[in-house]
């Protein structure tokens, strides 16, 4: 693992201030397990839904359950995602971009 992916793993295990803002991501070998189905909580207002994810944790794809984050005006969320690349796979964390 590289020191640029291991400063990632440990700032998204930290939850580490302004990450969810970061364009952040990190490439493994190991696919992840297809989603899992959630149950979608009542809307909130001023609230949008950020899905759950695998991540990728101490050598394990462990899952992130969904969760309802404070709204951004004039920005929508991106959710995480796992994209196939050759023979790794890579995480792009979730974000938000403008509308």
């Amino acid at each position: 693992m590289s020191i640029r992916t291991a400063v990632f793993c440990v700032a998204l295990a930290l939850g580490a201030p302004g990450l969810a803002l970061a364009r952040g991501y990190l490439e493994v070998e190991v696919a992840p397990p297809a989603p899992r189905e959630e149950v979608i909580p009542e809307a909130r207002v001023g609230y949008v839904w950020a899905p759950g994810y695998w991540e990728w944790r101490n050598h394990n794809h462990v899952w992130v359950r969904g969760h309802y984050i404070r709204e951004r005006h004039g920005h929508h969320w991106v959710a995480a995602t796992w994209t196939h690349e050759g023979q790794r796979y890579r995480f792009q964390a979730g974000h938000w971009d403008r509308d």
